[in-house]
């Protein structure tokens, strides 16, 4: 089975295919069309985004398309940043940026809990679409820690840890990671399907 991985981010890519290492799949990248149009990411949920990618790499592809959309939600910031995680100080905003906001905004506050949320959405070229999401609770720190990972990872510690995903190895973060517990739903949900049966609708 051949599944188009519609993301850009090649740290993104690596964490989905580590946890999605099955026989018989074979990867496209979107390097390999590049007359595939930019999907606009203008939904109000992580499913609403996530679907929307899928679908348009499917049918601008032909082939099966899996997408992810996931971000960080702050309690004390009422959930943002949210959808707009990756361009929460301005639209090319860096991760260094974000995270610079980010505590800013947090800046004095006891109540620090947070949640990364994940979904993902498989894609067949006839426009059917399943999903599937992964949350990881835990807290921001107070400044960034570790080099490792992507995103927000230098200043969230998942309940359970007491190290950033940023110190963690990729191995330690998976074991706790909102990506890695939306991989390992998908891989149970949509077994039939990425062995080569056919999914339940």
């Amino acid at each position: 089975m051949t599944i188009v991985l519609a993301t850009q981010n090649p740290k993104k890519a690596a964490e989905i295919r580590a946890l999605l290492d099955l026989p018989g799949l074979n990867w496209k990248w979107p390097a390999d069309f590049p007359e595939a149009p930019q999907v606009v990411e203008d939904g109000e949920t992580f499913e609403a985004n996530a679907v929307r990618k899928a679908r348009v790499w499917a049918e601008a592809t032909g082939d099966w398309a899996l997408a992810d959309d996931s971000g960080l939600e702050v309690d004390v910031l009422c959930g943002e940043p949210g959808v707009r995680s990756s361009r929460y100080a301005g639209e090319n905003a860096d991760d260094a940026a974000n995270i610079r906001k980010l505590l800013l905004e947090m800046e004095g506050e006891t109540d620090r809990q947070a949640r990364f949320h994940c979904v993902l959405a498989l894609a067949a070229p006839d426009g059917r679409v399943w999903t599937v999401e992964g949350r990881c609770d835990g807290r921001i720190s107070t400044e960034p820690r570790g080099s490792n990972g992507f995103g927000y990872d230098p200043v969230f510690v998942p309940y359970g840890a007491d190290k950033t995903f940023g110190e963690m190895s990729p191995e330690e973060k998976n074991r706790f990671s909102h990506r890695a517990r939306a991989l390992h739903a998908a891989r149970e949900q949509w077994a039939d399907l990425l062995c080569g049966g056919r999914p339940s609708s």
